[in-house]
């Protein structure tokens, strides 16, 4: 995560209540309403450049409040660098890529906004560094994209695009199509996020079984919604109908692909979030050999879909042209909402929907950022080292650190914790994924630590497990986990990472390397902690310069000693 400017001049609002993470609020002193909300440079006039179109609705409201609003569409390279220099705010949709050349261009620009949710085109990092609030409208188009997957859901269900098109040329082909009722069916959901409560609350109404696979929310939200929450596998298994409502990300690329598709054993097939999510070449072959009755798309891995595309090619398969935001409350919605947010930013007032990490007092931040990346850090890794979904989060300061205000490492944290599965996951927005998840977060203090200067610890739990990940900093601001649940451990949290648990025995360490030795995986560095007396379990910690296979883990697991073995990446190593 990049680290956010210090105050500038620049707004960068969106603050985090302390009341998020149970602490109680207080009234500002004026030095801290001053770096908590810097004052913006006001301009004569604020000019908003608007660079893909967007409902005028949008417009009219920054006309409204006294802006110099200019439009100017389809820009790319340097026709869009020089439009831009002048601008103080930018307003964009998919079309327009935002990247570094684009800020550097924009020496006075303050806010871009984005009107709608999908914020790829924009590069969040070089934002962040030159001191732009990137904001997106994820509420406006909510409403339009379920209901959309609900009339895709009846589309492919009863083929009617099918029976509509041959009708048209003259076809009368009523025996051809015997049709699926929703009705006393299984609706599997993946991914019970914002679009999929929508879609389950509507559903649920038709008199479907919901399920659903959501390892980030709890049960009891769950229960609200109708919905069961279990594993991934039975999900699909169960399911008539599934629904995909993940967002794109390296561990959701592809999660459904032929081995999936199998698993559900007919049925159909809905994906009206992301491209990319669903392998489009097995999607069509699992309907053409007639794995899956049907399938319904809105969104491709490439848009505009290739005309080579095979999920033209099977009859069955209903397409739409990524329509799920294309009502016009929608379109007004997301304009008016970036408008508002652009008003906000110029007023001081926090920017509700931004998306990078929030400012903070400029004396402070020396102090505090070390421990940004490190609490990041340690809720990723816990995250990942806990079994089973999470339902509460606990980030706790011991010594110096837990003298200082704490709002953003606490929410770097949670954006470690959320951010293999949740996409534009960040300081500013984690908070709200907490409490939209149902997930408790406790934060606590103790100006005492028993060993170190400052030490943070994150701990994730659900019902039936917890897992504790705790950090601090050495000499030079060095970062190491020092703890992992009962173990005392001294590891480098970079890189590539393996977490064994295992009977302290007599040669499991040599059986670990030797394994790893065998498959070109060489180790950087190792500490090795047991829990009890002799005889009872030890962890170990490998740093790797190597990733390991799945296949490798398994092998690991195969032997009785072994009693758990995660590998993990962390610092940007999940693509390798």
């Amino acid at each position: 995560m990049a680290a956010p400017p210090r105050a500038s001049g620049r707004v960068l609002s969106g603050d985090l209540p302390a009341t998020e993470v149970g602490t109680t609020p207080h009234e500002p002193t004026r030095a801290e309403e001053e770096t908590l909300n810097p004052e913006p440079r006001h301009p004569s006039y604020v000019k908003v450049l608007i660079t893909d179109p967007i409902d005028d609705a949008g417009i009219e409201r920054l006309r409204e409040s006294g802006h110099d609003v200019e439009t100017a569409y389809d820009l790319t390279g340097d026709a869009l660098l020089e439009a831009v220099a002048g601008a103080n705010a930018l307003v964009v949709r998919s079309g327009t890529e935002v990247t570094e050349a684009v800020f550097e261009a924009a020496p006075d620009l303050v806010i871009v906004g984005r009107a709608g949710i999908g914020v790829d085109n924009i590069d969040i990092d070089a934002a962040t560094d030159h001191g732009v609030v990137v904001a997106n409208a994820p509420e406006g188009n909510v409403r339009a994209a379920a209901e959309h997957t609900v009339g895709m859901a009846f589309a492919a269900a009863r083929s009617i695009p099918q029976a509509h098109a041959r009708l048209k040329t003259g076809e009368w082909a009523k025996s051809d199509y015997l049709g699926t009722e929703l009705n006393n069916k299984t609706l599997g959901i993946v991914g019970l996020g914002r679009v999929g409560q929508e879609v389950a609350k509507r559903l649920d109404g038709l008199g479907m079984e919901l399920l659903a696979y959501d390892p980030y929310i709890s049960e009891e939200r769950a229960d609200r919604l109708g919905a069961d929450l279990v594993e991934f596998e039975t999900c699909l298994a169960s399911a008539d109908f599934l629904t995909v409502h993940t967002p794109l990300t390296p561990e959701t690329e592809g999660m459904i692909s032929t081995d999936e598709l199998e698993l559900m054993g007919g049925g159909f097939l809905v994906n009206c979030a992301r491209g990319g999510v669903v392998d489009e070449d097995a999607l069509a072959a699992a309907v053409e050999n007639g794995t899956l009755d049907g399938a319904a798309i809105d969104v491709f891995g490439e848009e505009p879909v290739s005309p080579d595309s095979p999920l033209l090619d099977v009859d069955e398969i209903v397409v739409t042209p990524h329509l799920g935001a294309s009502t016009e409350a929608a379109q007004e919605n997301v304009a008016t909402s970036i408008a508002d947010q652009i008003d906000a930013a110029f007023a001081g007032e926090p920017v509700v929907n931004a998306l990078n990490a929030p400012s903070v007092d400029e004396s402070a931040f020396p102090r505090i950022q070390p421990y940004i990346g490190l609490a990041e850090t340690a809720g990723r890794i816990a995250g990942q080292l806990l079994d089973g979904r999470i339902s509460e989060i606990e980030v706790a300061y011991e010594g110096d650190i837990a003298d200082e205000d704490v709002d953003l490492v606490t929410a770097s944290a949670l954006k470690g914790v959320f951010e293999p599965l949740e996409w534009q996951v960040n300081a500013v927005n984690a908070p709200r994924i907490a409490e939209e998840r149902g997930i408790d977060v406790t934060e606590s203090k103790r100006l005492q630590s028993d060993d170190f200067q400052s030490l943070v610890s994150v701990r994730v739990g659900n019902d039936d497990d917890t897992m504790a990940v705790s950090g601090t900093l050495f000499a030079g601001d060095d970062p190491r986990i020092v703890r992992i649940d009962e173990y005392r451990v001294d590891a480098v949290p970079h890189g590539k990472m393996l977490v064994a648990r295992n009977a302290d025995k007599p040669g499991v360490l040599g059986f670990i390397g030797s394994i790893l030795g065998d498959h070109d995986v060489n180790i950087s560095g190792m500490f090795n902690s047991r829990r009890d007396e002799p005889g009872g379990e030890a962890l170990t910690v490998y740093n790797l310069d190597d990733p390991v296979p799945d296949s490798v883990v398994a092998t690991i697991l195969n032997d009785d000693r072994m009693i758990d073995v995660r590998y993990l990446t962390l610092n940007g190593h999940d693509d390798e």
